[in-house]
């Protein structure tokens, strides 16, 4: 059809009809397509399914992070067989075969202790200097964690020494390689190739992600019209002319993806071109599926009903309900046990301050699975009379209800261990979002009414909201740290659990989001 309405601003001309009429009768065919039809762009055609982030049990990584993981870990694997044998001048080809569980479980170790200082995430925003710290905390805590289990369970042939050459070697090549990461890789490859169907005020919020850790997945070439009577909110240099057919223009250029994002679904859209491009293998993606897999949260002010009821997710799994109910059991019974100690310090710290008055565990009413409440319970961080006017307040920066031993036992969470019998009576879940007050649900029940979707699934001690987001002392800040509970409500699975608990590791010991 021709344009009309601005003929400056250009917008979608489709007539797939005549295009393949005309393609039968000249036999000519768009660049990189085969004359069957099906795409032949070579390694953009075959390697496009791991482009930008790729799901995994649940859960979104960033490819680039994936291929980094993989090169570490088989370079790890590779130093312990065939590097320390060789410094330590014994001859490779004797002990390499005998020692690979050796070292698979040694280059695994590493792996997840830097994964745990979140080195492997696309939120992480430090410079060399920040990455390098967290390595050596990485590091030495991998080889402490493997000199314990050592100690514990004979694990290693050889001496403690081969073990410290192995860590020592394995994180000089790991600074390296993440020198040459940063500088060449780290968002010039692997990079999703996108164009967005519309122009307006929906479309325009994929221009307003601003960091780099956002659009470090894709590479945008540009937005397309939908009519001529769409009000355009992106800039006009983004703005795509597309002549007649959108499958000609994605495939010259290698557009991996297609996102739907028009203000009004009732507008005509190009299906035929549409169909088209799916068929020929490009993905058509909705805007907020797009951004749940960028931005790893579910954004509020994009959600319809519609996507609710049809999206994938958000699924009940017998099995795996009951294999995480005794993930549960059985951690919490172990670290009741391993944590004794410190809940006893921690007691005795609390009584000597308080010099014996006031209690030293407190219970507070929570909102649980499907809105029952339970007495969850902690260790009193607060002065006895925190609240004795009977409102329920956030605790904000630098509150001065919080004691000195307080402020000691929220930095490294040692407040929130006597929920681990939360835990172990099914109150509460490791995992899960955090349970929150019954004041504070009415309140944000009435602010946003997802809010209580929270609540499909059991509450947890540790939480994705809390992994990518500080304390929220507000209801801006939960509504916020919602669009991440709902995403962790739609994919959760015992996978991506294991992974949150991983990255809990790194909020603690940097004090992430203390108050």
């Amino acid at each position: 059809m021709s344009a009309q309405g601005n003929p400056d601003v250009p917008l979608i001309r489709f007539n797939n009809k005549q295009q393949q009429q005309r393609r039968s009768e000249t036999g000519n065919v768009p660049d990189g397509v085969a004359p069957d039809g099906t795409t032949n762009t070579g390694v953009f055609s075959r390697f496009h399914s791991i482009r930008g982030k790729v799901r995994l049990f649940g859960h979104f990584f960033h490819a680039q992070f994936l291929l980094l993981a993989c090169v570490e870990y088989f370079s790890f694997v590779s130093v312990y067989l065939f590097v320390i044998p060789l410094v330590e001048t014994v001859k490779p080809s004797v002990t390499a075969m005998p020692q690979w569980p050796e070292a698979a479980f040694a280059g695994m170790v590493l792996i997840l202790a830097i994964a745990s200082m979140g080195l492997y995430d696309t939120r992480q925003r430090e410079g060399i200097k920040g990455a390098l710290i967290r390595l050596m905390v990485a590091f030495l805590s991998g080889f402490l964690a493997m000199a314990l289990l050592d100690s514990l369970f004979p694990l290693f042939t050889e001496e403690p020494s081969h073990i410290a050459k192995f860590v020592l070697v394995a994180f000089i090549y790991s600074i390296a390689l993440r020198i040459y990461f940063y500088k060449f890789v780290d968002g010039n490859i692997l990079q999703r190739r996108v164009m967005v169907v519309g122009a307006g005020k929906r479309a325009a919020t994929i221009n307003k992600l601003r960091r780099k850790t956002d659009k470090r997945g894709f590479e945008l070439v540009g937005f397309v019209r939908t009519s001529s009577e769409e009000v355009v909110q992106v800039g006009n240099q983004k703005l795509l002319d597309i002549d007649d057919d959108i499958r000609n223009f994605a495939i010259q250029n290698h557009i991996d993806e297609i996102i739907i994002a028009p203000d009004d679904r009732r507008r005509k859209l190009p299906l035929d071109g549409l169909i088209d491009c799916r068929m020929s293998g490009i993905s058509i993606t909705d805007l907020l599926d797009f951004f749940e897999r960028e931005t790893e949260k579910i954004r509020l002010d994009l959600i319809q009903p519609s996507w609710l009821i049809y999206t994938d997710g958000f699924k009940r799994n017998i099995l795996r309900a009951a294999t995480k109910r005794t993930f549960d059991i059985l951690i919490s019974a172990v670290m009741l046990v391993i944590c004794s100690p410190a809940m006893v310090l921690t007691a005795v710290a609390i009584l000597l301050e308080s010099k014996g008055r006031g209690a030293v565990l407190y219970r507070q009413e929570r909102v649980g699975r499907d809105g029952r409440c339970f007495n969850l319970y902690k260790f009193r961080s607060m002065c006895t009379d925190a609240e004795q006017d009977g409102v329920a307040r956030w605790a904000q920066q630098n509150d001065s209800r919080i004691t000195r031993v307080g402020s000691f036992i929220r930095k490294y969470r040692l407040d929130e261990l006597p929920q681990l019998w939360n835990i172990f009576v099914s109150d509460m879940s490791l995992v899960g979002p955090r349970p929150e007050r019954p004041e504070f649900v009415e309140q944000l029940c009435k602010v946003n009414a997802l809010y209580k979707e929270r609540h499909r699934v059991t509450p947890g001690l540790a939480g994705w909201a809390q992994v990518c987001y500080p304390y929220g002392a507000s209801k801006k800040d939960s509504m916020e740290k919602l669009q991440s509970d709902l995403y962790y409500v739609k994919n959760h699975g015992l996978l991506f659990d294991f992974y949150i608990l991983v990255q809990t590791a790194e909020i603690i010991f940097f004090k992430k989001g203390v108050r």
